[in-house]
């Protein structure tokens, strides 16, 4: 909304902003479709631009994380492919909810993706090296280029997508 206001006796325009916050419970949901969509990138970027670069074969680590923590058994097959992409897409939407957090306090653009980036892929090392699942002392400097680089992609996409597609101003 366009307001003038009367500076020092001269009209200046400007725009208002609304300083209403969305409640927690739309931000998170907000959140939840961003990392979806995030995630869709990220694996499309992992697909067309990262794997043929790295000539890296495909990752099952959301399915050993899913395996390990919660009572299935190991599928075979395609239902152990299913169960990763299950699981990676779930994954994604606990980051776009982190961003969702995020943004309910007052977090966007850059600020808000670095400081999701930061907190989330840490709590992701960290979780799944307790778990036995990563070994990152044993990750070479291209281990973790491709660890750090496609998730930051995922984190930056969802960033965008929760502030540009899902955020009306």
């Amino acid at each position: 909304m366009q307001v003038a206001l009367l500076a020092g006796g001269r009209a200046v325009v400007g725009t208002l902003m609304s300083t209403t916050r969305l409640p927690i419970t739309a931000a998170l949901g907000r959140g939840v479709l961003a990392g979806l969509a995030g995630t869709a990138v990220m694996t499309a970027f992992q697909k067309i631009v990262e794997m043929p670069l790295t000539r890296r074969r495909d990752s099952y680590a959301p399915a050993d994380f899913a395996e390990t923590v919660l009572p299935i058994e190991r599928p075979i097959g395609r239902g152990r492919t299913k169960l990763n992409y299950a699981t990676h897409f779930a994954l994604g939407t606990l980051w776009g909810s982190a961003y969702g957090v995020a943004a309910h306090a007052g977090l966007r653009g850059p600020r808000a993706v670095g400081t999701v980036f930061a907190a989330v892929y840490s709590g992701d090392v960290l979780l799944n090296t307790a778990l036995g699942l990563y070994q990152p002392s044993t990750w070479s400097l291209k281990d973790w280029a491709i660890d750090v680089v496609d998730k930051l992609v995922q984190a930056a996409a969802t960033g965008v997508v929760y502030d540009r597609v899902l955020t009306r101003r």
